[in-house]
């Protein structure tokens, strides 16, 4: 849920740091949203992260077209 990132982004990135510009701020989010994605463990995803679960999910969906 796109709350629940903004929450999490806010309160393990955003408040913990100082800007000094836009610019800046827009980068560490970049940095926090592939973060988020690809290396951070989600509880309410089995303690996996969110990328191997949409991997898993594709390769389950063409393994379900294959068979069909």
């Amino acid at each position: 849920c796109i709350e629940r990132f903004w929450r999490s982004a806010k309160c393990e990135r955003i408040y913990l740091n100082e800007y000094h510009s836009i610019s800046e701020l827009i980068t560490d989010v970049d940095d926090y949203i592939e973060f988020y994605n690809h290396r951070r463990f989600h509880e309410t995803l089995a303690y996996k992260k969110p990328m191997d679960v949409y991997q898993e999910s594709i390769k389950l969906n063409q393994e379900k077209a294959k068979a069909s």
